[in-house]
Formats: C-alpha cells, sequence, structure tokens
C-alpha cells in the first residue's frame, strides 16, 4: 500500500508513516512537492482544509499511490485569542475523503500579534526562541509543551483520525 504525502517537509511525513505503519506495517510513505494552492499561513479552518485537500488530492495524482494525504498548519483568531492548529485530509483513488483536525493551542500574544501582521508561524516562532526552522524540527508545539508533544505527534493523531472512514468504513458509509 503506498501512501502519497503532499509536502517534503520530513515532520510530516513522519507523521504519516508513524500513522499508517500501526495499521499497515509495510505501508510506502514518500512525500511528493505540490502546488496546494493556499496561502503561507492559512489562518483560517477553512483555508486550511482547502489547502490539506488540496495536497491530499495533487499528492494522489502524482504518485499514483493508494492514498493521498494532506497535511496544513493554521492559525485561528478567536474572542479568546489567536490558536495554533491543523489538519488532515485523506483521500483514496475513489474520491472517498476523511478530514480530522489535530488539536488546537493558544498562542502566546506577542507571536499572535506578528501573524496578525501578515507574517508565517514558523519564522515567528524562530525569532521568539532564536531557533532555526522549528517547523521542521519540534514545531511551535513541541516548544510551547516544553517537548511534551512535538509537531509529528500532534500530526500523527491527525492522520489517525483522517483514517478513521477507511478503517471502520461501516460506521462512515
Amino acid at each position: 500500500m503506498k501512501f502519497a504525502v503532499g509536502s517534503k517537509n520530513p515532520v510530516k511525513i513522519a507523521a504519516v508513516s508513524n500513522a499508517v505503519k500501526r495499521f499497515w506495517t509495510d505501508a510506502e510513505v514518500i512525500g511528493v512537492e505540490v502546488d496546494h494552492g493556499t496561502s503561507v499561513q492559512p489562518v483560517c479552518d477553512d483555508e486550511a482544509i482547502k489547502g490539506a485537500t488540496s495536497r491530499a488530492e495533487l499528492s494522489l495524482k502524482q504518485a499514483n499511490a493508494d492514498f493521498g494525504v494532506g497535511l496544513e498548519g493554521n492559525t485561528h483568531d478567536s474572542a479568546h485569542g489567536m490558536f495554533m492548529a491543523g489538519w488532515t485530509v485523506v483521500v483514496d483513488k475513489s474520491g472517498k475523503k476523511g478530514i480530522s483536525g489535530c488539536g488546537r493551542l493558544l498562542l502566546p500574544e506577542a507571536i499572535a500579534k506578528e501573524i496578525r501582521k501578515g507574517r508565517e508561524l514558523g519564522p515567528v516562532m524562530d525569532e521568539f526562541i532564536g531557533g532555526h526552522n522549528t517547523k521542521q524540527k519540534e514545531g511551535s508545539v513541541g516548544v510551547l509543551t516544553k517537548g511534551a508533544v512535538n509537531r509529528t505527534a500532534a500530526f500523527e493523531f491527525g492522520v489517525i483520525y483522517a483514517l478513521a472512514k477507511f478503517l471502520n468504513p461501516k460506521y462512515y458509509d
């Protein structure tokens, strides 16, 4: 079974690999660079779901895979502050689609202010902690939870949740 991830980001590929190998130990997981058509920093759930869907569909086609997987991080401003979030979409060759969210975490106001100026979370977090390329390592979630949950683990649960439709089709059809 072949899973194509709509990204070359090693964190996203590892998240998909960790998740799918719980169910299909011999699964092949590859990263595919795709033009997902959304902004670098989606600022709402709908835009992130659109981007994750595009990543999943394009990677499925480009890699001639059994499943395409799209993962898209985003921020969401609310009356309670700005949250970081993530979305996962899994599609198969028949067009069946599983969608899930990966959880939400309140961002520090100093970071939220920069996002509101149109900046991307990854570079802002890098500046905030004095790091480099955080989004391909522990991610903002890893920094803010002191390593209790890293970006790979956060996305991994999203992949598992999106796979539920394929793991238990009798409940969804």
